[in-house]
């Protein structure tokens, strides 16, 4: 009895495995959009995922320790460099989010690009972020060394449609009052085949699938190895002659 409760029990596992897949992921979303930001920025982030009827609330994880905060919205006043890390979320009815790595430095600028890897063809955004907005004129953007973009005010560098040429090390540089101050680099990278790289590795099923066909293909040899047991039990204790059985009698 065992033997057939054993391959039950596992379909309610797989089963149970299958519908925690189904929860959709929650999604944690930063306000201003940047994950890099100076010390004493604000930033917000926002959790969103499906919740229960009159229950709104939100379990939040920084660095992988579950937090006190318990509100859809993560605010953060006074950015420090201990604010730095992975944040996760989960609502009541969603799966917990992918970790959104935030940095906080330290500084006068800071180089913030709205992404890092950027598929050929997409647009490039960066923008040259001041200490506490303080005012910053003869800004100028970098690649590898190399002035890029000038402009007297402070302004954001565009590229509308990335080329492969366009990857490297950017930083930016700008006047403070009498001062000349400069960021940290970022690396920036363009790649041709983004898209076809995320639809080939969508192709390959999800871990919850592949799970269960594992879990089915055990069944299949358990099943398999009951049967020829039952047939080998037969054989010993009843004689096959002909294609009939015949009880073999005591001696």
């Amino acid at each position: 009895m065992w033997q057939l409760l054993r391959p039950a029990a596992l379909l309610l596992l797989v089963s149970a495995d299958t519908r925690a897949a189904d929860l959709s992921k929650a999604v944690v979303l930063l306000d201003p959009q940047w994950d890099r930001v100076l010390r004493n920025d604000s930033v917000t982030l926002t959790c969103q995922g499906a919740y229960p009827v009159e229950d709104n609330s939100t379990k939040w994880w920084h660095n992988g320790t579950l937090t006190s905060k318990q509100t859809s919205s993560y605010f953060i006043a006074d950015a420090q460099v201990e604010d730095s890390g992975k944040y996760k979320c989960q609502t009541g009815l969603s799966a917990p989010s992918d970790p959104v790595k935030l940095e906080v430095h330290v500084g006068w600028l800071l180089l913030q690009p709205t992404q890092r890897v950027v598929n050929a063809g997409e647009p490039i955004q960066l923008k040259c972020h001041s200490w506490k907005k303080t005012p910053v004129v003869k800004v100028q953007y970098f690649q590898n060394g190399r002035g890029k973009k000038f402009f007297h005010w402070n302004s954001d560098f565009r590229i509308p449609k990335a080329k492969l040429e366009d990857s490297g090390s950017y930083f930016c540089r700008g006047i403070i009052g009498t001062k000349n101050e400069s960021s940290e680099s970022v690396q920036i990278t363009v790649v041709q085949d983004l898209e076809t790289l995320q639809t080939v590795s969508s192709f390959f099923p999800p871990w919850h699938q592949i799970t269960f066909c594992l879990v089915m293909g055990l069944l299949f040899a358990v099943d398999t190895g009951l049967y020829f047991s039952v047939q080998r039990d037969l054989r010993n204790s009843k004689e096959w002659r002909d294609g009939k059985v015949t009880w073999s009698k005591d001696p």
